[in-house]
């Protein structure tokens, strides 16, 4: 995919990885970026960087009824970044934890689900486009504290793959990106060296552009994945092979 002739479509664009995915896409020479954000007011800075191209949307990502809406509203898109999503920590046996679970689950995973379900057939009037969704190093292992934040990753992850084998046929590239701790407002409490936003955003670009599947966007996470990358994705290729059979 070329990003210049692309129409991009990202939520959870107010702040953080999503702010500079937006800002990266103007960079690029996007035709035009949906920015989406719970709250409009939220975006105001951001559209000003190009009014004329940045169109916000008001979207929830766990409110069917705003996911169809913004797909109804957003029919030329080419490119659909599932960069919305939520953290809480504690841990598992605190009194709110399933709560806080639930939560995770609701937004990381059934709202992306929603959304690619949304927005797939809009990509195959298109000619396949790409879907791009914001996973973590911790969806291929748990991080106490954090431990069903990672568990929403690792089920995003699995949808992800799952995502990918089914849309091979309309010509959709499916990207995942599994960067680190990376220094937004989320990753506050998040101790060691963090990713800039403005790098993840680049990498990813640059993935949609040469086909890869896969990000590794910062030394953790090219730490992690380097010994268990390549095995991770045999078996995935394998598994996908029986959408063929």
């Amino acid at each position: 995919m070329n990003i210049q002739e692309s129409v991009a479509f990202v939520s959870g664009a107010n702040r953080g990885i999503g702010k500079a995915y937006v800002e990266a896409l103007v960079q690029a020479g996007a035709r035009r970026i949906y920015a989406a954000a719970r709250s409009v007011d939220t975006l105001n800075d951001l559209v000003a960087i190009a009014p004329d191209r940045i169109i916000p949307i008001a979207l929830d990502v766990t409110n069917p009824d705003q996911v169809n809406a913004a797909a109804q509203q957003a029919q030329d898109v080419t490119l659909l970044i599932n960069n919305a999503g939520v953290l809480g920590a504690g841990g598992l046996f605190i009194a709110n934890s399933v709560d806080t679970a639930q939560w995770e689950m609701n937004t990381n995973y059934f709202g992306t689900l929603s959304m690619v379900r949304a927005f797939a057939p809009i990509l195959q009037r298109h000619g396949g486009g790409a879907i791009v969704n914001l996973l973590s190093v911790v969806s291929v292992a748990n991080a106490p504290v954090f431990s069903s934040y990672s568990a929403s990753k690792a089920a995003l992850n699995s949808l992800t793959q799952g995502i990918r084998a089914e849309l091979a046929a309309q010509g959709t590239q499916v990207v995942g990106v599994f960067p680190g701790p990376v220094d937004t407002a989320m990753a506050d409490g998040v101790p060691g060296d963090k990713a800039a936003p403005s790098e993840v955003a680049k990498l990813t670009l640059q993935a949609i552009e040469k086909g890869i599947d896969d990000v590794y966007p910062d030394p953790v996470s090219q730490s992690v994945f380097a010994a268990i990358g390549d095995p991770l994705k045999a078996v995935e290729k394998q598994f996908a092979g029986w959408m063929r059979q």
